[in-house]
């Protein structure tokens, strides 16, 4: 065996304070991300405009609290939506294919622009 296939049936995922699977867990590695952005801007800007180096880290890590869970929650909030969205396709299409064909097809019914018997 070579080094390279040992662990080619495993993936090694990054978990934060061992307990949350980032590389598995939908919207996290995101959340993180701009909590991380979230965090750097509003310690930097309370830096900036105050110069408390103290205050300026606790209002960055308010910053990154903050914006990691509301990026958290907008994001399962569309993923949410989304898998609604589907199933509703998915039993569209399962209908047309159930009633294609059928006095029952929408797709089916007669116009009425156009004569509905022999000219």
């Amino acid at each position: 065996m070579m080094a390279g296939e040992k662990g080619a049936g495993q993936e090694k995922g990054f978990k934060l304070l061992g307990i949350l699977d980032v590389q598995r867990t939908p919207c996290a590695r995101d959340a993180i991300l701009h909590g991380a952005g979230g965090s750097v801007a509003a310690g930097m800007l309370f830096f900036l405009s105050t110069s408390r180096v103290r205050r300026s880290f606790d209002v960055g890590f308010a910053g990154f609290m903050l914006t990691t869970l509301g990026f958290w929650f907008y994001c399962r909030m569309n993923n949410a939506k989304l898998r609604v969205q589907q199933r509703v396709i998915q039993e569209g299409i399962r209908n047309k294919v159930v009633y294609e064909g059928t006095s029952l097809d929408p797709t089916n019914r007669p116009r009425a622009d156009t004569p509905s018997g022999p000219s």
